[in-house]
């Protein structure tokens, strides 16, 4: 007997002449030739194998009979045009019945072979196993609807979160009109700006604007503790400045550690006049309010030199007087607006002044008219508009006009 001396793994010469069949009978897809009225002529081991059937029995039948019904329609329609009119197919799915009912999804791949005249006699079709690809699309498609569905979920959660965090309606005292906007940048996240308007008494109403640090549930949770704060402050102090203390001494003992929250507010009180109302207001470290008047010039509030609300012990708050006359209009809005990205680079709307030069544009108006043209303003920066923006438009109407 003579011992076997081959190293390990060396390759075989005696198996070489089985190859080209074994490959063929065997290979890890399904071979297939038809003739070219689409009758199976021959086919290998392994999709007779994954039909179910002997080889034997499938020749001579209809390729696409081994088809689900919409595969036959897709083939006679598309498929088999195609591959006449181009000689070749290339990547398409369709399914395959086997004998007990089962579908067995496949990618074919085909070629016609042609004689020496260019007339199709045969042709090849290979088919590739896409079970395992359809299950990953399966899931995949599973995934994803998911993932739209708790999108949903958050988008609504948050929709709903953020009109908790703004008053239904307002209610201006008799007089004076009252509107407010607010753009959200994403609907998926809860934004930290907010606005109020409030009485006071029947002689005194209060409002404010203002901008909460950061997004989601931790700016929602400081958010609806400044608008309560200083909805208390103001009942108690007819004193703007004062009031703002008192959110900057909550804000400071409440979120002083790893985590500081603050924001900026402009608050005001308004006390009715012979013709119109006068307006306190205080600034902690926000954009200036814009006044409209009536005559059709517009400025900027001056609150230069507020500081920030909740991140010093004791900041420094600015204050001011104005007169609302018949015609005037006061607009309160948050940096949404001023640092939208407009251009190349990292321009901003407001780098210039075009704020004012807007409101000018847009002078006299009154709180309607001035939110709307605002609104299509910030509709027109599109993705430039990466931050939530809110309005709040307080005028007084012009009988006489």
């Amino acid at each position: 007997m003579t011992a076997d001396r081959r190293i390990p793994g060396e390759p075989r010469d005696d198996l070489l002449d089985e190859t080209i069949e074994d490959l063929y009978e065997n290979a890890p897809c399904g071979y297939l030739t038809t003739w070219p009225d689409g009758r199976i002529a021959k086919l290998n081991k392994t999709l007779s194998t994954w039909l179910g059937r002997d080889a034997r029995d499938l020749v001579g039948e209809l390729f696409i009979d081994q088809l689900t019904a919409g595969g036959r329609i897709h083939y006679e329609t598309h498929f088999g045009p195609m591959l006449r009119l181009t000689g070749q197919l290339a990547g398409i799915t369709v399914d395959l019945v086997a004998a007990d009912g089962t579908r067995l999804p496949v990618f074919l791949t085909a070629n016609v072979k042609k004689d020496e005249g260019g007339n199709p006699v045969m042709l090849r079709i290979t088919a590739q196993d896409a079970r395992v690809r359809r299950e990953y699309e399966r899931e995949l498609l599973h995934a994803r609807r998911h993932a739209e569905n708790e999108r949903a979920r958050i988008q609504a959660l948050a929709t709903t979160l953020q009109r908790s965090l703004l008053p239904p309606s307002l209610v201006p005292p008799a007089g004076m009109d009252a509107v407010a906007y607010y753009h959200p940048a994403s609907s998926d996240e809860v934004g930290g700006d907010f606005y109020d308007l409030f009485a006071l008494s029947n002689e005194r109403w209060g409002f404010f604007l203002g901008d909460v640090s950061g997004k989601g549930a931790a700016a929602a949770a400081v958010t609806s503790l400044t608008r309560y704060t200083l909805r208390a402050a103001a009942v108690y102090d007819d004193d703007p400045v004062a009031v703002l203390h008192n959110l900057n001494t909550v804000l400071n003992h409440e979120f002083h550690g790893s985590d500081p929250r603050f924001c900026t507010v402009i608050f005001g009180l308004l006390t009715p006049s012979k013709t119109g109302f006068d307006v306190h207001l205080a600034g902690g470290g926000h954009p200036p309010a814009l006044l409209l008047y009536g005559d059709g010039q517009a400025m900027n509030v001056d609150l230069t030199g507020g500081q920030l609300v909740g991140i010093l012990p004791n900041p420094r708050f600015v204050a001011t007087r104005l007169r609302l006359s018949p015609g005037d209009t006061l607009v309160l809005y948050s940096d949404g607006l001023t640092e939208a990205q407009t251009g190349v680079g990292q321009s901003r709307y407001d780098d210039d002044g075009a704020l004012l030069k807007f409101a000018a544009a847009n002078s006299p108006s009154n709180a309607a008219t001035i939110v709307d043209a605002i609104r299509t303003l910030l509709d027109g920066f599109g993705s430039g508009l990466q931050d939530d923006t809110a309005v709040l438009a307080l005028g007084i109407p012009d009988v006489s006009a």
